[in-house]
């Protein structure tokens, strides 16, 4: 694609602009307003002017004659003309009653010269610079360097809020918390008459996308109070020492318009932890910033109503010094929603959407586990534009269903083109997976099963719900994830004896829960109750470090790899078992290229049935 270059000047462009412009007005316009109109007359016209005693005022010089006269209006009228030999004039001019000066004025007043020459360009140059700066700060993404330590606040009053409590759903434990807080704003003589302080600060954590600033929002637009928003890394500025000054001003602004909430979005960015390790003893500007924080803080009067909302979702990244007692008093998790949560975020977001009557939001809850408010949002939007595409005028349940699989697996690539080989290989590992969840005891049970590959790089994919929430993973239960992980391999090796790449995203899965098992979960007979492995922070990936020896570690790598090959022999220990169901259930798949859960568990149930006659049978 051609881009077309940009049309923006330099800075010094409309300098020089700014410049030729005023050269001309004082070179053309200027002069013109400066200066009396002063007409030319023949010298005929001025000994007739002469002898009919109009002339008021002359003045000679070698070259010319400058003269005024008076019209009927009394006004002074400018004359000039040539000067002639002529040595009686002197004479006739004084006959005349003219008077004689040794030069007639045609500049305007001392006053307008000082205007046009003075106050006009320096007024010009001072609205040049206010337009330069405003173009620059633009430039600059908004932020004036020259503001000296404003901060930047968004400031919303209640009627501009427009959220509460019943726009959150499923942080039911969070509201609770903070409910509290509103009250207090309602109510502060019922806790000063016990000696009871309101909380200075309260900490939001939680993985993205769980509702942090919706929360904060709510809890203003209960409370009824000015809601002051401002990001961290709002206070991180070019110069050392602005980021405090911003501080400052904040919390100057919230004192004066107690009772009132400041809500500080991604506070990690400012109140990381101070270790000094920029080499000048940890004063730098982002220290500065978070020491000015953590005075100011300290300094204002609970009393008064101020309180400080802030979210992060790297907790462990904090100073201990900004988590105290005194200061972020209390520390409010805001987690993934539960079932029942999902559903209440799931009709939240559909009420201004037009459903169809017989939405199962339970059954899109069940589809979404773990799943932030965030994602769940995008999904009842998604749904939505698949609506509009497919020409109706209400969202149904097939395009709710329909936006889960987008959010998960990505758009279909229905243009892909795939070898009849390659078709037949993915479906018998779909199927692979499928029949081994259907042969495992307490295993989720199949939603759906599809080979059309999709634009998040899958060529196909089993889809699995579970028929109830849980919160424990059991040992069995992460045995059979990894047995079903493993299965699509397996499938290729049963019928085709051979493999493909199209296990990798399951490698990948099944290390991780087999590791898991080892170093976090205790479910290894080998290290039994032993951490090996140290989660940072939980709220943004799994990823952890190992906590032990170099010899520790190559032990654990052994006891993954032979969970997992113990796994893998189980799957093909099922699928050679049931081998006839494979081909029937791989043949259908490959007819229809989708199909649901029930299809499947019918050809399932039709199989056992005939399996089950003719042993009767024989």
């Amino acid at each position: 694609m051609k881009v077309s270059p940009s049309n923006r000047k330099p800075l010094i462009f409309y300098y020089l602009i700014a410049m030729v412009a005023l050269m001309l007005l004082n070179a053309l316009v200027f002069p013109m307003i400066n200066t009396v109109q002063v007409n030319e007359v023949g010298y005929n016209e001025f000994l007739k002017m002469i002898e009919e005693r109009q002339i008021v005022e002359v003045s000679m010089s070698d070259t010319e004659i400058t003269f005024t006269t008076k019209d009927a209006d009394g006004q002074t009228l400018y004359y000039r003309t040539g000067r002639w030999p002529d040595e009686t004039l002197v004479d006739r001019l004084y006959a005349s009653g003219a008077t004689f000066s040794s030069q007639i004025p045609t500049q305007a007043s001392p006053l307008m010269d000082f205007l046009m020459s003075w106050v006009l360009p320096i007024v010009f140059f001072v609205g040049m610079g206010q337009l330069l700066t405003r173009y620059m700060t633009k430039r600059m993404g908004g932020n004036n360097a020259l503001s000296f330590g404003k901060s930047n606040a968004k400031i919303y009053i209640e009627s501009q809020t427009g959220k509460t409590f019943e726009d959150v759903a499923g942080e039911d434990e969070a509201k609770d918390a903070l409910r509290e807080i509103v009250d207090f704003l309602h109510q502060p003589e019922r806790y000063a008459a016990i000696g009871a302080k309101l909380p200075k600060g309260a900490l939001l954590v939680g993985p993205p996308g769980t509702g942090k600033t919706l929360l904060a929002k709510a809890v203003a637009g209960e409370a009824k109070v000015p809601f002051f928003s401002i990001a961290g890394s709002e206070f991180v500025e070019m110069f050392v020492g602005m980021g405090a000054a911003k501080v400052r001003d904040l919390f100057k602004q919230a004192t004066e318009k107690a009772p009132c909430i400041v809500f500080i979005d991604e506070i990690d960015t400012i109140g990381k932890k101070r270790d000094g390790a920029n080499g000048f003893g940890g004063n730098d500007e982002r220290e500065q910033t978070l020491n000015q924080l953590l005075t100011e803080m300290d300094g204002f009067d609970a009393t008064k109503g101020v309180v400080i909302l802030a979210a992060t979702n790297r907790p462990d990244s904090l100073d201990k010094a900004l988590l105290r007692p005194g200061r972020f008093d209390r520390r409010i998790p805001v987690e993934l929603p539960d079932l029942a949560g999902r559903v209440a975020i799931l009709k939240v977001h559909s009420k201004d959407v037009k459903m169809e009557d017989n939405i199962d939001f339970t059954t899109i809850g069940h589809a979404t586990s773990g799943a932030s408010g965030a994602e769940l949002a995008n999904i009842i939007n998604e749904a939505a534009l698949r609506a509009v595409r497919m020409g109706r005028e209400k969202v149904s349940q097939t395009d709710l269903e329909e936006s889960v699989e987008l959010v998960i697996a990505g758009y279909q690539r229905k243009g892909a083109v795939i070898s009849e080989k390659d078709k037949k290989i993915i479906a018998y590992h779909e199927i692979g997976h499928a029949l081994v969840t259907a042969r495992l005891k307490d295993a989720a049970p199949v939603h759906k099963i599809t080979i059309i590959p999709r634009t998040s790089g899958a060529l196909g994919y089993t889809m699995q719900v579970e028929e109830e929430e849980r919160v424990l993973m059991s040992r069995n239960d992460a045995l059979n994830q990894l047995t079903t992980l493993t299965a699509g391999r397996a499938a290729e090796e049963v019928v085709f004896d051979s493999i493909t790449s199209g296990a990798s995203n399951d490698i990948e899965k099944a290390t991780a829960i087999a590791r898991a098992m080892v170093t976090r979960y205790g479910m290894s007979e080998q290290f039994d109750m032993v951490a090996l492995e140290q989660v940072t922070n939980p709220y943004l990936g799994t990823d952890g470090s190992m906590v032990c020896s170099s010899e520790t570690a190559a032990r654990v790598d052994a006891e993954v790899g032979d969970i997992i090959r113990k796994a893998h022999a189980k799957a093909k220990e099922i699928l050679g078992q049931n081998r006839g169901l494979m081909d029937r259930l791989a043949k259908h798949l490959l007819d229809r290229e989708t199909i649901t859960g029930e299809e499947f568990q019918r050809i399932v149930r039709e199989y056992d049935q005939e399996e089950a006659k003719t042993v009767d049978e024989a």
